[in-house]
């Protein structure tokens, strides 16, 4: 049996004040490059993976952009250690076992929700924000083939510059994925290309 993800009435709210909280006090300054033009569908957020700062950059965004109930996958070890995400909208994993299906078809089940937001980093681990190509890996695939209605699909890279600041400046690029092709190397090939961008958006700014 997998950890359900769920939203407790102080923790949730929390942790979402919290995220803001916390990137204020970090960072210099945060930009969301790119625009999200609201549905009122599902969405699901396909973002890298660089750091422990990833849950707290996409409850930012959420919380200023998406405004859905917040989900995301959690190894489920990391997630009995640190029980108070399963409150704030985390859900267990467990790859190769018989229970990734489980959290599978729960993660389908989610994206059948207009309410619902749920963020994957489907490198499956921690790279570099210089990395020029992300490899998918197959679970992405087999979650979407299970949704059978329409929703949004945001691509999202999140990058880091300092410039002239002694703190940190967080880029949020994002961008709508167009294409019905729900193929993981559909998928792949359009992430990457728009990572692309990304990075080259990023080289030509000064500030």
């Amino acid at each position: 049996m997998i950890l359900k993800a769920k939203h407790h009435f102080f923790i949730y709210p929390f942790f979402q004040n919290y995220a803001l909280w916390k990137i204020r006090k970090a960072f210099h300054a945060v930009h969301i490059v790119g625009s999200f033009k609201d549905g009122k569908r599902p969405v699901l957020v396909i973002a890298n993976h660089t750091s422990w700062w990833d849950g707290f950059w996409m409850a930012y965004l959420n919380k200023k952009k998406i405004h859905r109930q917040l989900h995301f996958m959690m190894l489920e070890k990391k997630l009995r250690k640190h029980w108070y995400f399963n409150y704030a909208g985390g859900y267990s994993v467990q790859k190769k076992t018989r229970s990734l299906l489980e959290t599978i078809d729960y993660t389908a089940q989610l994206l059948k929700s207009s309410s619902n937001m749920v963020f994957m980093f489907p490198q499956g681990k921690i790279t570099s924000m210089h990395e020029t190509q992300i490899t998918f890996e197959s679970g992405i695939e087999k979650i979407l083939s299970r949704v059978d209605n329409d929703l949004h699909i945001l691509f999202v890279a999140n990058m880091v510059d300092f410039f002239s600041h002694p703190k940190p400046i967080l880029y949020i690029h994002l961008e709508a994925y167009q294409n019905t092709n729900k193929d993981r190397k559909a998928l792949q090939l359009a992430y990457n290309t728009f990572y692309a961008k990304a990075l080259n958006s990023q080289k030509n700014r000064s500030e």
